[in-house]
């Protein structure tokens, strides 16, 4: 078929990128261009009858219908994604072939195909399920030419046996979408255009596809490199000093004991992620560096890391993003044995406790204006209780 190869570069291309390591890091707030190209199957719906009655002197009738309404198509696309909400697309599709064949009194034949291809552009709304995981949907306009292609046989004479109509109509879709990483993605989506046979009459095609995206100028969060070792020479050893023990005194009695307050480290979020992500930043991890050396000396009972998101967005998704917070600052304090893993419990708070007041930020749309206002919320509290 006419997209067999674009298959089976589809297919190559999917294997390759299963071997690529899954982004920890990604820059999904910022815009981005790519390009897609899908294949699938197919199914239109062209009412054959009124193309025979339009096509064929009328001295015959339809006695009998066969049909091959499915086909292989594809299609290929250039988007830009505005956002992680909200994207456009530029495509050219084809639609593939349907043929059908309608037996005739007196006896005779006619047989038909149609061809559709054109040009698409749709506006994309994207809502993400997890880090990698989002389902999209799609609306927007094409602009197609469908071709014919008629022939007859026995008492059926046909007037006009390539007949054509470009027409501008409209078209939807839904889909669901992966991120192996910022350079390579997959979706699944099935799609509906209208369009017109040719000789005018209205008609429709149902598209079920799978893709693959190659976003361009996305790239992973760069690693912290470590700093390289420098030898230092060891100190001279002096020459052995003669001193005189000193006199014994006794020591005074130790003061009382007193356990010294809890302290309490406030992170903010944009400090250790990125807006909405749970996936520590290269600054992030040296902020949390530098709290496990000023930790280093310090005896303590427990830690805990308490994760807090602000209101934008549901209960139940700022609850589990500020667990995953939580959790990440917690592998990442434990990493290498540098802090005990038993004593560091983690916790998600959600939104149950901001910092900001209902009346310092109005609103509930996520504008700039509020997102900005709300950064005090988004934090990670780091509690320490310390024995000395």
């Amino acid at each position: 078929m006419k997209t067999r190869s674009a298959l089976s570069i589809m297919s190559v291309a999917c294997l390759g990128a299963l071997t690529l390591q899954t982004a920890s890091a990604q820059s999904v707030d910022d815009p981005y261009y790519y390009l897609g190209l899908s294949g699938g199957q197919s199914n239109g719906s062209y009412h054959e009858s009124q193309m025979f009655g339009n096509v064929v002197r009328r001295n015959v009738n339809p006695t009998s219908f066969g049909r091959e309404d499915t086909d292989s198509a594809f299609k290929f696309f250039f988007g830009y994604q505005f956002n992680r909400n909200w994207g456009m697309e530029l495509g050219y599709f084809d639609l593939g072939q349907y043929r059908f064949n309608i037996t005739t009194a007196p006896p005779g034949n006619f047989n038909g195909e149609v061809k559709v291809r054109g040009i698409n552009f749709n506006l994309v709304g994207t809502m993400p399920l997890s880090d990698n995981f989002s389902v999209f949907a799609k609306a927007g306009g094409h602009s197609a030419r469908t071709q014919g292609a008629f022939n007859g046989s026995g008492t059926v004479v046909v007037l006009n046996a390539n007949p054509s109509v470009r027409k501008t109509n409209f078209n939807a879709g839904v889909g669901l979408q992966y991120s192996f990483n910022p350079s390579f993605q997959m979706r699944a989506e099935f799609e509906r255009f209208r369009v017109d046979n040719p000789v005018g009459d209205a008609g429709a095609v149902n598209l079920a596809t799978i893709g693959l995206i190659f976003p361009f100028g996305r790239t992973m969060a760069p690693k912290p490199r470590m700093a390289e070792a420098v030898y230092v020479a060891p100190a001279p050893v002096p020459a052995p000093v003669y001193v005189a023990p000193p006199v014994v005194v006794a020591p005074p009695p130790p003061p009382p004991f007193v356990a010294p307050p809890a302290r309490r480290v406030t992170f903010s979020a944009e400090s250790l992620f990125s807006f909405n992500r749970s996936d520590i930043s290269a600054d992030g991890k040296l902020s949390l560096d530098k709290f496990v050396s000023d930790t280093r000396g310090t005896t303590y009972d427990t830690i805990i890391v308490e994760g807090h998101t602000d209101r934008i967005g549901s209960d139940s998704y700022n609850q589990a993003l500020s667990e995953r917070r939580a959790m990440a600052v917690k592998n990442y304090l434990v990493s290498t044995d540098r802090l005990e893993a038993a004593k560091i419990r983690a916790a998600g708070k959600g939104e149950s406790t901001p910092v900001t007041k209902a009346s310092d930020c109005v609103g509930n749309s996520a504008t700039p204006k509020l997102i900005a206002c709300l950064a005090p919320d988004r934090r990670v509290d780091v509690v320490v209780n310390a024995t000395r």
